[in-house]
């Protein structure tokens, strides 16, 4: 399976070359390519990406909302809070699919499980463990907290997570349900990984803390809160591939 990260910027200002799209990745295994995610500017890059099919996690602008301003020409996966929040958006009836949460779906050959996750009430997200051959990844850009994470986390290479805040609080209640919304800190997510023997953790979904600073003193820090938990850690940028068996 191999993960190439088209995007890695958060829904921030700043940006660089290193992180200047939107969040969104393409998974390719023996050939099949689906993408995750098509937030704003997307729309214009259909033709460079070439999906079979995309799967959204949720649909904030940076994520979902490149549908929104163009119908893509392959099938789009979401969940039905998702297809709820995107329903004027113009994607043809016959190309909307729901997800149902933990059921695995095959998608273009490549199998994607929606777990529920703490993130937004307006627009409720999941995370997917995704599989192909042998290797398993799980794929959450925007989180606060995970549902099952034990099973979500069983047996997978590498944990590709939320880049929006280091150390940094970006946690809060919401006033109406008192649901946690926003994003945990990459250092929580390096704990649960430690807690579940996962050995690898990808940051993407970056924040300001990475694009609006100096990243080599970032990933420093990064690989030390990292080292602490045994767990090794490295922050995707744009472009980047990785091949996993």
């Amino acid at each position: 399976m191999k993960i190439t990260f088209l995007g890695t910027r958060g829904y921030i200002e700043p940006s660089t070359p290193r992180h200047r799209f939107y969040t969104a990745a393409l998974v390719e295994y023996r050939g099949r390519r689906v993408m995750i995610d098509a937030g704003k500017g997307w729309e214009d890059r259909w033709e460079d990406v070439d999906p079979e099919a995309i799967v959204i996690t949720h649909a904030h602008p940076d994520h979902a909302f490149g549908l929104r301003e163009a119908a893509p020409p392959c099938p789009v996966f979401a969940s039905g809070a998702s297809w709820q929040a995107m329903r004027d958006f113009p994607v043809p009836e016959d190309q909307r699919h729901t997800l149902r949460p933990r059921k695995v779906r095959e998608i273009a050959g490549i199998g994607f499980e929606p777990f529920p996750v703490l993130h937004s009430t307006r627009a409720p997200a999941v995370g997917y463990r995704i599989h192909a051959g042998r290797a398993a990844v799980f794929y959450v850009p925007d989180v606060v907290w995970i549902h099952d994470r034990e099973e979500a986390f069983a047996g997978i290479r590498a944990y590709i997570g939320d880049g929006a805040t280091i150390k940094r609080e970006m946690i809060r209640k919401d006033k109406h349900s008192g649901e946690l919304i926003g994003h945990s800190t990459i250092a929580q997510q390096l704990t649960w990984c430690r807690k579940e023997g996962v050995e690898r953790m990808i940051v993407t979904h970056c924040g300001s803390d990475i694009v609006g600073g100096d990243e080599r003193k970032v990933g420093a820090e990064l690989r030390k809160l990292a080292e602490e938990r045994g767990v090794a850690v490295e922050i995707a940028h744009d472009g980047m591939e990785k091949i996993l068996r």
